[in-house]
């Protein structure tokens, strides 16, 4: 009979997390338990084989105008788990915005929390640019619902689905080190734009946020494809 691995996956109702908890669940080789933060406390006590941190926020608007909330909700409670968590291996969920953003509070936070977590067998899990039926924000949403978005369009953003990043991360929770994924040959924000019709102004700097990976992954371009999906 073979032995099931416990995983606590913090932030399991988030949207990363939620769907990361749900392919967890599936599958035959681990025990998932969700953390959130009416059970945080009884979790602490447990020991887990893996512990997957999903919590992190994920608002670069918000967090470059909220930097101290933002370091406590990113870098601070990094920390906690890493020093006050039982676990055999730690898995931290970040963005490649780790690499491409470091002139922004955002970016700088995810980066100093990945040097948190950067030793013996943890794995980094950096992220492209998300998307799913169920977004309720981000850059696709502003694009669609016509809002401003505070980025250069000539920007190219890795477009992946969080369904794919969900079953990669489950498909790999015995890696070690730092890998990112997102889709490739991103895709400029103004031709997304462009694609859905979408009157959209774009206020500040480029940002390319293009992977280096040697994984196999999907194109960024799926992305319109999904867009299209939306209008049906």
């Amino acid at each position: 009979m073979q032995i099931m691995r416990s995983v606590a996956v913090v932030g399991s109702q988030g949207y990363v997390g939620s769907v990361l908890y749900e392919r967890l669940l599936r599958s035959s080789e681990y025990a998932p338990e969700g953390v959130t933060r009416e059970n945080h406390s009884i979790m602490k006590e447990k020991d887990f084989d893996i512990l997957i941190n999903c919590a992190m926020p994920s608002g670069k608007f918000w967090a470059n105008n909220n930097p101290e909330v933002d370091f406590k909700e990113t870098v601070e409670k990094t920390a906690n788990l890493l020093y006050g968590w039982k676990f055999k291996k730690f898995v931290q969920v970040s963005t490649v915005s780790a690499r491409c953003q470091l002139d922004t509070i955002y970016g700088r936070h995810k980066a100093a929390a990945e040097k948190l977590c950067d030793f013996g067998n943890n794995l980094i899990v950096r992220l492209g640019a998300l998307y799913s039926p169920e977004m309720k924000k981000g850059v696709l949403v502003d694009m669609i619902q016509g809002k401003k978005v505070y980025v250069n369009g000539a920007s190219r953003y890795p477009f992946i689905s969080v369904s794919f990043c969900a079953d990669w991360v489950v498909s790999n929770l015995d890696r070690e080190g730092t890998v990112e994924i997102g889709g490739t040959n991103a895709i400029a924000l103004k031709d997304v734009a462009d694609h859905i019709g979408a009157s959209v102004e774009f206020e500040g700097a480029i940002h390319h946020l293009d992977i280096e990976s040697t994984e196999d992954l999907p194109e960024a371009s799926d992305v319109l494809h999904f867009l299209d999906s939306l209008k049906k």
